[in-house]
C-alpha cells in the first residue's frame, strides 16, 4: 500500500511541479521577494543595533569592597548626569586568594555566566579581563570610573587590558543572535512560499477535475504530491535567491559566513540543519493549508483565509522567539514540542547548544505530525468535499 501510495503521489507531483516552474509567472516569483528582502535588511539592520545598544554589558569587579563602593558611587552620579541606559552594570565579586587572573578567568567561562569581563587589582594597578579592545565603550568607561573613583587621587590609572577570546556571555550572545537570524529566516521563507498552498486545489475543484483525481488515486496521495511539488518549487525558488545572495555577498567581500557568530553545532551543521528544518516547517504549515485550503470553493474564499493564516504564522513565530537566549527554559521546551513551531526553536537551538540528539528526535517529531496532518486533511476533505449531497459542516464531520 504505501509504495503505490508513493507512486501515486510522485505522478501528482511531477504534474504540478512542471506546471509551476515552466510558467512564466515563476520568474516574477523569483524576482518578488527582492523588495521585501532589502526593506527586511534596512529594518533587520536597525533593529540589530536597537537591540545591541538595549543590551548592556556586566562587568565584574574583584577589588576591595571599598573600591568596589567608590567606584559603583562614580558609576551612580554618571547614571544620574546621562542616563541609566547609556553605562555597563557592575557585578561585585569577593576576591578569592592571590589569584586574581585565574578568579577573572572562572568568572569569564562559567556556564550561563553573564559577565563581560572582569576588574581586578587595585586602584593603583587595575587589570580588565576579558573580549575588549582599548577602543571598545567598556574600556572606556571603567578607565573613565577608575580615575574619578581614586580617593586620594593617584593621577590617571593605566587599565591594562587582558584580552580573553570567547568569554561565555560574549559567546552565549553571539549565539543567541545567529539562532534569531535562523529563525527569522525560516519564518520569512515560510510566511512567502507556504501561502501558496491554500489554492492549490481550487482549480481542481473548479474545472471538476477533482472527482477524476480522486477515483485515480487516493486523496492522500494527492495532497502528499501537491506539498513535495510545491517544495520543490519554494526550493528551487531558494536555490537561486542564495546564489544571488551568494554572489552579492562576495562581490561586497563582507566577509561572508565568517562575518557572523559562529553557531554552537558549526557552519557545515546549521546550515544542513537549517534546510531540513525549513523543509519540515514547510511541510508542516503546508499540510495545514492544504487542509484549509481544500474546504475553499472559489479565489475569494482563499484571500479570505490568506489573512488568519498569516496573523496564525506570527502568533507562532512569536511563541518560537521565547526560546532564543533561554533553551533550556519550560517556554523553549514548550515551543519545541508545540509541531507548528518546533521547527523554528530547534534552529536557534542548533545555534545556541553543541548538542546533536535532540535534532534527530525533533525531526522524527515533526515528521510524524506532517503524515498526521495529512491523513487528517485527507479525510475532512472526503467527507466535506467529496461526498454527494450537501456538505456537512466540519464539527459534524466525526459523526455518522
Amino acid at each position: 500500500m504505501i509504495p503505490e501510495l508513493l507512486r501515486a503521489a510522485l505522478v501528482i507531483a511531477r504534474r504540478d511541479f512542471t506546471a509551476t516552474v515552466l510558467s512564466r509567472a515563476f520568474i516574477f516569483f523569483l524576482i518578488a521577494p527582492l523588495f521585501p528582502i532589502l526593506l527586511g535588511g534596512v529594518f533587520g539592520g536597525i533593529g540589530a543595533r536597537v537591540a545591541e545598544q538595549a543590551s548592556r554589558p556586566v562587568v565584574a569587579v574583584a577589588m576591595s569592597p571599598a573600591e568596589y563602593r567608590s567606584l559603583s558611587a562614580v558609576r551612580d552620579r554618571l547614571s544620574r548626569a546621562i542616563g541609566e541606559d547609556k553605562l555597563v552594570r557592575f557585578k561585585y565579586v569577593e576576591r578569592a586568594g592571590d589569584d586574581w587572573r585565574g578568579q577573572a578567568r572562572r568568572l569569564l567561562t562559567e556556564p550561563d555566566s553573564n559577565v563581560r569581563a572582569v576588574v581586578y587589582g587595585w586602584f593603583g594597578d587595575p587589570h580588565i579581563l576579558g573580549d575588549v579592545r582599548p577602543d571598545d565603550a567598556i574600556v572606556r568607561q571603567v578607565g573613565m570610573m577608575l580615575d574619578d573613583a581614586q580617593m586620594p587621587p593617584l593621577g590617571a590609572p593605566n587599565l591594562k587590558i587582558d584580552r580573553v577570546e570567547g568569554s561565555t556571555a560574549n559567546l552565549s550572545q553571539k549565539r543567541a543572535l545567529t539562532g534569531q537570524l535562523g529563525q527569522m529566516l525560516l519564518f520569512f521563507l515560510t510566511l512567502l512560499l507556504a501561502g501558496m498552498l491554500l489554492s492549490q486545489v481550487i482549480e481542481e475543484k473548479s474545472n471538476k477535475i477533482i472527482e477524476v483525481i480522486a477515483a485515480a488515486v487516493r486523496i492522500d496521495a494527492m495532497f502528499l504530491g501537491k506539498l513535495f511539488a510545491m517544495l520543490g518549487s519554494s526550493l528551487l525558488g531558494i536555490t537561486v535567491w542564495v546564489t544571488a545572495g551568494a554572489l552579492a555577498i562576495a562581490s561586497l567581500k563582507s566577509g561572508g559566513l565568517a562575518a557572523l557568530p559562529v553557531p554552537a553545532v558549526g557552519w557545515p551543521v546549521f546550515l544542513a540543519l537549517g534546510f531540513l528544518y525549513f523543509a519540515m516547517n514547510y511541510l508542516l504549515f503546508g499540510a495545514v493549508f492544504l487542509g484549509i485550503g481544500a474546504q475553499a470553493s472559489t479565489a475569494r474564499e482563499v484571500q479570505t483565509l490568506s489573512m488568519p493564516v498569516t496573523f496564525a504564522q506570527v502568533i507562532i513565530f512569536g511563541l518560537a522567539s521565547t526560546a532564543v537566549g533561554s533553551p533550556g527554559s519550560t517556554e523553549a521546551l514548550a515551543a519545541a514540542v508545540f509541531p507548528l513551531s518546533s521547527p523554528l526553536v530547534m534552529v536557534a537551538q542548533a545555534a545556541e547548544q553543541p548538542q546533536l540528539w535532540p535534532h534527530l528526535l525533533a525531526l522524527a517529531w515533526q515528521a510524524l505530525w506532517v503524515g498526521l496532518i495529512l491523513w487528517a486533511s485527507a479525510r475532512i476533505f472526503r467527507r466535506s468535499v467529496l461526498k454527494s449531497g450537501p456538505q456537512r459542516k466540519w464539527w459534524k464531520l466525526g459523526r455518522s
